[in-house]
C-alpha cells in the first residue's frame, strides 16, 4: 500500500505555532525553563579504612569505596569542578559492627576522620554526612532492635542519632543528615546540637525515604546488605510505603516544625511526583537522592546498547531538577560536571 505525500503547499490556519520557539538552538537555549549546573549536585562518597587503595563496587559502574587517605584529594577535586559538596559513607570492617552499631559513636571513627581529612583539604566545600545505623549494626538496619529481633525501637534508636550527629557536627560537619526514618529525630538532632554550640550546623532531613527496591547496589557498597545476609532486606516498618502520598506530606510537615533546614525525597526518579508535591507544599530548600539502583539501571541499559548514556545521564538529573529539587545527590555528579567542564 501506498501513501500519497500531501501537497506542499498544504497551509493550517493556525496563528499559535509554539514550533516558531524551537527553531534554532539560540532560541532554545534562551527559552530553557529549568537549569541544571555542577552546583546543584552532591557526590556521594563511600570510604573505606583498609590498607588498600580505591574498590571498585560491582554493582554501580565508575564508583569506588575510596581509603582515608584520598578524602582530602578528592574533595579538592570535586570543589574545582563546582559541585554542591559531598555525603560521606563509612565502610566499616565486618568486626566492628555489632548489634548496637556502637562504633557510630567511637570518637575516632571512620566517618570522623573523613570529615577531618574533608574539611582540612577544602575547608569552604560542603560536607553532608549520614545519621543513620545501617552502616554500623550487623543486622543491617537503621536502629537498635527489640529482644526478639522484629522491630526497630524509635526513641533509643534517636538516642544514639542525637549522639551520633553532635559528634559529627563537632568535626566539621556542614550538614548532618539523618536518613533512619525515626519519630522526632530532627527536633531531638537540633537540640542537641544547640545546646552543645553547634548552632550553625544544619540537618537535612531525609524526609520522604521510601521502602524502595532501588537501594540494593548502596547496601553491597556500604556492607549493609552482607551484614544482614540479604540485598533484600525489610525496612517497611520505618520507611515510607511507595504507594503513599499524603505520608510524605505529612512527615514534611513534622520535619519542618522541627527545624529542618533542609527536606529530601529518596529515590528521586520514580518519586517526581512527591518532589513536586513537596516543592509546592513547602517554602524549605529540597534536596533528591539519585539512589544506586537508578545510577545502575542506566549504565546497565547503556552497556546493552540500549541507550545513551550521557543523554540519559542528563536527562534523568534534568527531571528531577523540573519536578522541584534544589539539591541532588548523585553518583553521576562527577561525570555530569567533568562533561560541563
Amino acid at each position: 500500500m501506498t501513501h500519497a505525500n500531501p501537497p506542499h503547499d498544504f497551509k493550517l490556519e493556525l496563528p499559535c505555532r509554539p514550533r516558531r520557539l524551537r527553531r534554532s538552538a539560540a532560541l532554545r537555549r534562551a527559552l530553557e525553563e529549568t537549569v541544571l549546573t555542577p552546583a546543584h549536585l552532591v557526590a556521594p562518597l563511600f570510604v573505606h579504612d583498609g590498607p588498600g587503595g580505591a574498590e571498585p563496587v560491582a554493582s554501580m559502574p565508575g564508583v569506588e569505596r575510596i581509603p582515608l587517605s584520598a578524602v582530602g584529594e578528592t574533595c579538592r577535586s570535586l570543589e574545582r569542578l563546582g559541585l554542591a559538596g559531598v555525603a560521606l559513607f563509612p565502610v566499616l570492617e565486618a568486626r566492628l559492627k555489632d548489634a548496637g552499631g556502637s562504633a557510630a559513636l567511637d570518637p575516632d571513627g571512620l566517618v570522623l576522620r573523613a570529615i577531618r581529612e574533608a574539611k582540612a583539604a577544602a575547608p569552604g566545600f560542603p560536607v553532608i554526612t549520614d545519621v543513620a545505623l545501617d552502616p554500623y549494626t550487623d543486622h543491617g538496619h537503621d536502629g537498635l532492635l527489640n529482644e526478639s529481633g522484629t522491630e526497630v525501637l524509635n526513641d533509643a534508636t534517636v538516642a544514639v542519632l542525637v549522639k551520633m550527629a553532635v559528634l559529627q557536627a563537632e568535626a566539621g560537619a556542614d550538614l548532618v543528615a539523618p536518613s533512619d526514618m525515626m519519630d522526632g529525630r530532627v527536633g531531638a538532632i537540633r537540640g542537641a546540637l544547640d545546646a552543645a554550640g553547634f548552632t550553625g550546623a544544619g540537618i537535612l532531613a531525609y524526609t520522604a525515604k521510601f521502602a524502595s527496591a532501588y537501594y540494593g547496589p548502596f547496601r553491597e557498597a556500604v556492607g549493609s546488605a552482607a551484614a544482614a545476609g540479604t540485598t533484600l532486606l525489610d525496612k517497611r516498618g520505618y520507611q515510607l510505603n511507595p504507594a503513599n502520598r499524603r505520608e510524605a506530606l505529612r512527615e514534611a510537615a513534622l520535619d519542618e516544625a522541627e527545624a529542618a533546614d533542609l527536606l529530601m525525597v529518596k529515590p528521586a526518579g520514580p518519586y517526581l511526583d512527591i518532589i513536586r508535591d513537596l516543592r509546592e507544599r513547602t517554602d524549605l530548600p529540597l534536596a533528591a537522592y539519585q539512589v544506586s539502583g537508578e545510577y545502575s539501571q542506566i549504565h546497565a541499559a547503556a552497556r546493552l546498547g540500549w541507550l545513551d548514556l550521557e543523554r540519559c545521564r542528563d536527562e534523568s538529573l534534568l527531571a528531577i531538577r523540573r519536578a522541584g529539587a534544589d539539591l541532588i545527590l548523585t553518583y553521576f555528579a562527577r561525570a555530569y560536571a567533568e562533561a560541563r567542564g
